[in-house]
């Protein structure tokens, strides 16, 4: 006998035994309805992710800036940037950082700065990104996102 499974049948001949085509088609159907089912839902819930991200990384940069306010006695500059919690901008012998961890400003989750103006139209400070599409405005994935809200 050859290597694949075979099984006797009642008058002595053999079949092989295993999945006929029509099964295999309907098996791919099935799994092809899953992915179109599911995979929006999956993606929906990863955007949504991405602008939870940036709320909290948008929060932990607002506290080292209320950290550098403490210390320096005001917030940096808009000029100075958010570099100034991780680079002491000069002028100031009660810097004491970084003020962030990993000594670098992060990026929101679509790999863009955060934008940062000081004083600030909405308070001290303005810190926000503008979303997956990087400009003002939008809705899902591309709404901005800020401190002040």
């Amino acid at each position: 006998m050859n290597s694949t499974k075979c099984r006797q049948v009642a008058d002595n001949k053999t079949t092989e035994s295993g999945f006929t085509l029509i099964e295999l088609l309907v098996v791919l159907a099935i799994i092809g309805l899953l992915a179109g089912l599911v995979g929006p839902q999956v993606m929906k819930h990863l955007g949504g992710a991405k602008s939870k991200t940036a709320k909290v990384q948008i929060g932990d940069i607002s506290q080292a800036l209320d950290m550098y306010r403490l210390d320096v006695g005001s917030y940096p500059s808009s000029d100075q940037g958010l570099a100034a919690l991780v680079n002491n901008p000069g002028g100031s012998n009660a810097w004491n950082g970084p003020y962030l961890s990993k000594n670098n400003v992060p990026k929101d989750p679509w790999n863009n700065e955060y934008h940062y103006r000081s004083p600030g139209e909405h308070g001290n400070f303005d810190l926000y990104s503008y979303g997956l599409d990087n400009r003002q405005g939008g809705n899902g994935e591309a709404q901005d996102i800020n401190s002040w809200e």
